[in-house]
């Protein structure tokens, strides 16, 4: 019984990896906000394709980290030997094959499709693997992981990326890298122990602070763009402009202060605001 639990609970706790699913139908949104002339079986196709490859990246994790969770999580299914690595891995390739089927499905762009979803899964298997300890890069790859679904979306609506969506997925990017620095700086005692290379073990929390604020500052100056370059409506303005002044006000937070207490609060603060920031997207797009 508790076996079988362990397979369900790695499809219906899918979403804590990057909420995959849901991003790609973000993605179509943005990329065809009239949803009247909507693939809907294409876009349910490219859910699929982002929730079945999310759970997979899930297995891939518990797969490489059981030898470490026998110290730290004895008690989970791989290190307490109720589930067998050969299954977790029988697992993970039913997942991938079934993610895959879903992505060549969308007609006419599945080749496309599928190239797009395999190179996600790999970014992603590349930070569970061996890109955790790297720092900086580690970050770069998980704000990859963020980015990636947004254009998935847009391909599987349009079969191309357009512009607004490029705009918000290198958003998200920026946003989420200076987020992933600042998580570095709360977990910067944790890092050291273990030899993981974030900035702020590397150099120190307050230096680690200053290259999380560019980021942020990057990520704001974006958002002018897409209104300048018309591809949104007034309904942008509000949702951004709190998005925006929230991360400036949360970047001076952080230079003033960075120590562990406050970046744990400027994160999770951060996350919100990149919430809002979609919202922004969502309605300055929508007919």
């Amino acid at each position: 019984m508790y076996e079988q639990n362990w397979w369900l609970h790695k499809i219906n706790s899918s979403h804590q990896l990057h909420n995959d699913g849901f991003a790609v139908l973000v993605g179509a949104v943005l990329a065809l906000p009239q949803l009247g002339n909507f693939n809907w079986f294409n876009i349910l196709l490219g859910f699929l394709t982002g929730f079945f490859f999310c759970a997979a990246a899930m297995v891939i994790n518990d797969y490489y980290d059981r030898k470490i969770d026998v110290i730290n999580e004895p008690q989970r299914p791989l290190p307490s030997g109720l589930i067998k690595p050969k299954e977790a891995l029988t697992f993970m390739i039913g997942l991938i094959v079934a993610g895959s089927i879903f992505s060549i499905l969308i007609v006419p762009f599945g080749l496309l499709c599928f190239a797009v979803a395999a190179a996600s899964l790999a970014i992603t298997a590349t930070y569970l693997t061996i890109g955790k300890r790297s720092g900086l890069p580690g970050n770069f790859l998980v704000s990859a992981c963020v980015a990636i679904p947004f254009i998935y979306g847009s391909i599987t609506a349009l079969g191309f990326v357009g512009l607004n969506v490029w705009l918000f997925a290198s958003m998200a990017f920026l946003s989420n890298t200076g987020r992933e620095i600042t998580k570095g700086i709360v977990d910067v005692r944790g890092d050291r122990a273990e030899d993981v290379k974030t900035l702020a073990v590397r150099f120190g929390e307050k230096k680690a602070a200053v290259a999380a604020v560019v980021f942020y500052v990057f990520a704001v100056a974006l958002t002018p763009v897409t209104w300048f370059l018309g591809l949104v409506g007034v309904w942008f303005l509000p949702f951004v402009m709190f998005t925006d002044v929230g991360l400036v006000i949360c970047s001076t937070l952080l230079l003033l202060d960075p120590s562990r207490d406050k970046a744990r609060k400027i994160k999770k603060v951060v996350l919100m605001l990149f919430l809002v920031g979609l919202l922004a997207y969502i309605f300055g797009v929508i007919k």
